[in-house]
């Protein structure tokens, strides 16, 4: 077994529906992998949600932590 996770890689969900024949969904990794050898080899790719900005209403909180001079 594997004792370091394979990093993950966001991509665009339009690269996932691309890959999708070549794709499996793994749920124990909540991302994607390479049908037949994916649980040991190849990219872990998980759907990018990340842009678009804060909600709104919500407070920023990236970069947040407090410098102490």
């Amino acid at each position: 077994m594997r004792t370091v996770k394979r990093p993950r890689r966001y991509v665009a969900p339009r690269w996932l529906a691309i890959g999708r024949p070549l794709l499996r969904y793994s749920e124990p990794r909540d991302a994607y992998v390479l049908r037949l050898v994916g649980r040991k080899w190849g990219p872990v790719l998980k759907n990018d949600r990340r842009h678009g900005g804060p909600l709104r209403g919500a407070a920023e909180r990236r970069g947040s932590h407090a410098r102490v001079a």
